[in-house]
């Protein structure tokens, strides 16, 4: 779920010079893209630049990356930090555009920004955005920076191999970059011999090359058997740039052109916050478009593979993209409302003795949502009440108090997050401590003839509700805790992008293991895995889904009962009933607007990658094996 970001300037550094008294407003737009999405990634970060028209003998393009806590600001403050002191000490001129261009690394044209959250690989500079492929020909030398997962990243590294080529299994970026740059390599070739064969002068060719590269074939060349979802962004180091988007439109990506700018950015909000404009000028790419931009300037939309049956991920819906973003809101605040009949039943009808708040900050949209969907139910309540006093004359100033004072759904502000840490982001192995002191509450807000109700994005792993969460409500001492996620349940590995790889600790999937053993059915799972090692052994494309066999006997709400009877809290002296309830998927779908994937609740994958890495998740947890399903190596 990394964020990326990309400024295109049309105009040369003394335009920006001229207008906002800043050759480098490019950079200073970078950093503000990129800090409207700090929210994509906590693990790492990254800037490149690319200069046009550079004489040769000088650097052209250059990178930064940062690994460190707080990398983002830092990055930035210590490339204008080095630019203050080579000022001070007259070896560039700060507010001189050429002066800048010929000493200042960030002084391009073509400006790029990673966010790295991390899924593969480690938490070190060396797994951080962008990733370059140098050259001493620019048109060969290759910046690449993405958010994306491939699930079959050994099938594309056996595919290297069997060219001749000795791929490094490091990341599936990596692998993305030597695949594009092969493509990028044979075109440079064939362009070369073709320009030399016709007798251009050597120092011409390079100028014919870059104006005869095809960016949107060498892309679609190289993207033909990669599976996964994808938002990716490259620069040649003669300033061609390009960003793609997954045929299926898993991972998100918009943009932004004026006649200043071409500006790039995972999510629409920092676009039009960065730049004032409004949502109707932000454009969604589509899936399997591509943007590239020559050097020259030129601007071209292309569809660099057939798109496919469209599945957007719903969890940068349900909790991951900011949610300031007009269509996000109104999602999650329909996602609260959604959840109302559930709640009601949960508390017996009883809004009087019920008191209702959320966690973390990321739910509180959903919260506004099932706010007024509970308001609503009372208002018509009351109308109810009313017209029956009316009809039947026994309306008085005592019913009146009653129904207009009494019984109407009370907020409070329950939890508090102290510390500004994504525990669902942070390294695993951290979590547990993390989040018991991430939180703390509001004491004394409810009795012990309350209901507490707390709606939540999502519960994952259950880990943070049992060993946290629930340990700190429960010293309000409430007759019964209702946790409400605003996520069906989550039963299946994700493989796209979000860190929800191993299957085995997934609550749902706990629980559904509960319920057979307690029905006596533990047979099916030695089934289900020889039906998944069945399922390796067709082609991918061929693939179904055997894991959807180990739910299908429960209803939603037996397998919620199971949750909640897991997650109860521990060494707590609380002796309150808890209950876990779950947004449906139907619900979930009617709440959203669009077409969005929800294979991490149902099963149903959106590329054949999705199936082969599910079966081979419930293999490698039935041979009480640890880490991802897909990945690296061959």
């Amino acid at each position: 779920m990394c964020g990326i970001a990309a400024i295109r300037l049309r105009k040369p550094l003394e335009y920006y010079k001229d207008k906002y008294d800043n050759p480098l407003w490019g950079f200073n737009k970078l950093f503000l893209l990129m800090e409207k999405q700090h929210n994509r990634g906590h693990d790492g970060v990254g800037i490149g630049s690319c200069k046009l028209n550079i004489p040769s003998g000088q650097s052209y393009i250059s990178r930064r990356r940062d690994a460190l806590k707080d990398g983002l600001a830092r990055i930035f403050s210590k490339e204008l930090q080095d630019l203050e002191e080579m000022h001070s000490k007259g070896t560039v001129d700060q507010d001189c555009p050429i002066s800048l261009r010929d000493n200042f690394d960030f002084a391009g044209e073509i400006l790029v920004g990673h966010l790295r959250y991390g899924t593969s690989g480690g938490n070190e500079e060396g797994s951080c955005h962008p990733y370059l492929r140098r050259s001493n020909w620019p048109t060969r030398t290759l910046m690449v920076q993405g958010n994306f997962n491939m699930t079959n990243t050994g099938q594309l590294n056996r595919k290297m191999i069997s060219r001749g080529q000795h791929p490094v299994f490091g990341t599936d970026t990596q692998t993305v970059l030597e695949e594009i740059g092969f493509h990028l390599d044979e075109e440079h070739t064939d362009l070369y011999r073709q320009l030399r064969d016709q007798d251009i002068a050597g120092e011409d060719i390079p100028k014919h090359i870059s104006e005869q590269l095809d960016l949107e074939k060498i892309v679609s060349r190289s993207a033909q058997d990669w599976d996964g979802g994808y938002t990716i962004s490259g620069i040649v180091g003669n300033g061609d740039f390009f960003v793609i988007r997954d045929p299926n439109g898993i991972r998100p990506c918009h943009y932004y052109i004026n006649d200043e700018v071409i500006a790039v950015a995972s999510e629409r909000v920092p676009l039009m916050t960065v730049f004032e404009t409004d949502e109707g000028q932000i454009i969604e790419l589509q899936p399997g478009e591509m943007l590239t931009v020559k050097a020259s300037g030129e601007i071209k939309i292309s569809t660099f593979l057939a798109p496919r049956e469209r599945s957007s991920c719903s969890f940068e819906s349900i909790y991951f993209s900011r949610g300031n973003d007009p269509k996000i809101y109104q999602e999650r605040k329909q996602m609260g409302r959604a959840l109302v009949p559930q709640v009601l039943n949960s508390i017996n009808n009883d809004l009087g003795k019920a008191a209702f708040s959320f966690i973390p900050n990321t739910a509180e949209v959903a919260y506004y949502g099932l706010m007024d969907g509970l308001r609503l139910h009372r208002r018509q309540q009351v109308l109810d009440e009313l017209k029956a006093a009316r009809d039947s004359n026994t309306l008085s100033n005592e019913l009146l108090d009653s129904l207009i004072m009494g019984n109407w759904p009370r907020a409070e502000k329950i939890a508090h997050k102290d510390i500004k840490l994504r525990t669902f982001i942070s390294q695993e192995k951290d979590r547990n401590t993390l989040a018991s002191h991430v939180y703390d509450i509001s004491y004394n807000t409810v009795s012990d003839q309350d209901t507490l109700v707390v709606l939540e994005d999502s519960i994952v792993r259950g880990t943070t509700i049992k060993k946290s969460v629930l340990k700190i409500l429960s010293r309000l001492n409430p007759k019964k805790i209702v946790v409400c996620s605003t996520a069906p349940q989550i039963r299946f590995p994700d493989c796209y992008g979000i860190d929800m790889a191993e299957i085995g600790k997934f609550i749902a999937f706990q629980a559904a293991e509960n319920l057979h053993k307690k029905a006596g059915t533990s047979m099916v799972f030695r089934e289900i895995y020889e039906e998944c090692q069945a399922e390796l052994e067709k082609p991918r494309e061929e693939q179904s889904n055997p894991v959807q066999k180990l739910y299908a006997p429960f209803t939603d709400e037996e397998l919620s009962a199971e949750i909640s009877a897991i997650s109860y809290p521990e060494d707590t002296s609380w002796k309150g009933e808890l209950e876990i309830v779950f947004l449906n998927t139907e619900s979930l779908h009617k709440s959203l607007t669009g077409e969005y994937g929800d294979w991490y609740f149902t099963g149903n994958y959106p590329t054949p990658g999705g199936y082969t890495t599910v079966s081979r998740a419930y293999i490698n947890h039935f041979e009480k094996r640890s880490g991802r399903a897909y990945g690296l190596g061959i």
